[in-house]
């Protein structure tokens, strides 16, 4: 039997009818398309952050594999998940989520947390490989930042002023906070998102024991937080709050 474990970001494992979460979506997706007829320039918005979701969440897989694998798991590397093509990380109803209701998932990277080394704890490991992936969206806005920034200063006026050139601009600058906004909404530390990973070694036994017997219920909590816009409004002010720091960092490095 398989031992290995399934890393998921932002994605759902619930235990409950598969039919309720399929009527979620679609009240969802229905919500937000009438939102777009009444305004058209919404969708056009969302056309421009296609290619941030694509490189967030294929980067974001891509780092818990590659983690898991520098720690002695070739669980995801077997599985051809050691790649940059989008393809094999989105999962079509979670993009189509991030697309239509602001939040979603990829496909699942599998790890088996019993070959990662010998040198730390299943735990620690754990704990790492769920850090990478947030953690490679925060270096993502930062890279991306630093070209924004870039452009901004030796394109020109003729480049920054031309159709392509706000197009470009455009998707550079949702490129950032898309990244920003994945890498701190997987922080939060329910499941199934990685900070529910990250802060179990930090956790006395009996706290951990009782998050662990009470996931589904954090399952349940979690997309109550998010539907209702709870979880937005919580996190908002510290994407605001990171955007900011990464922001001036570029406008120091880049002058």
């Amino acid at each position: 039997m398989d031992m290995g474990t399934k890393r998921s970001k932002i994605m759902f494992n619930f235990s409950f009818d598969r039919r309720t979460m399929y009527i979620i979506i679609a009240v969802l997706i229905g919500m937000r398309l009438l939102t777009y007829i009444t305004n058209p320039e919404i969708l056009v918005s969302i056309l421009f952050s296609v290619p941030g979701v694509l490189i967030a969440i294929t980067f974001h897989e891509f780092a818990h594999g590659f983690a898991a694998y520098k720690l002695g798991d070739n669980t995801a590397k077997n599985e051809g998940r050691l790649t940059l093509n989008p393809l094999d990380h989105l999962d079509p109803i979670g993009s189509i989520m991030l697309l239509f209701a602001g939040f979603g998932w990829g496909k699942p990277v599998h790890v088996n947390p019993n070959n990662y080394t010998r040198k730390m704890s299943m735990e620690k490991g754990e704990a790492i490989v769920s850090a990478a992936g947030p953690a490679m969206n925060i270096l993502l806005a930062i890279v991306f930042t630093l070209i924004y920034f870039a452009l901004n200063k030796f394109a020109g006026a003729t480049f920054l002023t031309a159709t392509v050139g706000k197009v470009i601009m455009t998707i550079i600058y949702d490129t950032i906070l898309i990244n920003i906004g994945l890498g701190i909404f997987n922080l939060i530390p329910l499941p199934p998102l990685d900070g529910s990973k990250i802060i179990m070694p930090f956790l006395p036994y009996k706290a951990k024991s009782w998050f662990i017997n009470n996931e589904q219920i954090f399952y349940i909590i979690f997309v109550v937080l998010w539907v209702t816009g709870i979880a937005g409004d919580i996190i908002s002010p510290v994407i605001s709050w990171v955007a900011t720091g990464i922001f001036s960092l570029g406008t120091l490095i880049i002058r």
